[in-house]
């Protein structure tokens, strides 16, 4: 008589599952914080022109206008010719002070006072229109305006 007996099939055990939660948790956080999702749908449309001297711009504190011919889906509502976008809407010249401060009073309370005003101009958009632009933010004590291109070569 033996004292230890073999066990009779040499199957493997099941493979634990115990931990998959944890693993799809950490992944479902990691996605959520390294994602980034679009602040403004663009409605106009908004071909940067180049230039070769370019910077970093801090978004932390700045505040967005757009200028451009409306898309193809809003022609009906807005004309042809160029539009000023700020956050997901159309403004008009004479609303365009109470879209800027809306838009700055969204901004965290100690960067309100150093904001700046970043200008995303069509290539094909009417120098009027942001001559406008900038005589709004003037009147608004807005000084801080700089101009969003893409990297590449100046045009001559």
């Amino acid at each position: 008589m033996s004292k230890f007996k073999k066990k009779g099939g040499g199957e493997l055990p099941p493979i634990s599952t115990a931990s998959l939660p944890d693993i799809v948790f950490m992944l479902l956080f990691f996605f959520m914080v390294a994602t980034v999702l679009r602040k403004n749908n663009l409605k106009v449309d908004n071909i940067l022109p180049p230039a070769n001297q370019t910077e970093k711009l801090d978004k932390t504190r700045t505040v967005f206008i757009y200028v451009g011919k409306p898309k193809d889906q809003y022609v009906k509502g807005r004309g042809t010719e160029a539009n000023i976008q700020i956050g997901d809407k159309f403004v008009d010249i004479p609303e365009l002070k109470a879209a800027i401060f809306e838009e700055v009073n969204k901004l965290r309370d100690e960067l309100r006072s150093k904001v700046v005003v970043a200008l995303k101009v069509d290539e094909g958009a009417n120098t009027g229109v942001v001559n406008d632009v900038k005589k709004e933010l003037r009147e608004a004590n807005l000084p801080k305006i700089i101009y969003i291109t893409t990297q590449g070569e100046s045009v001559q």
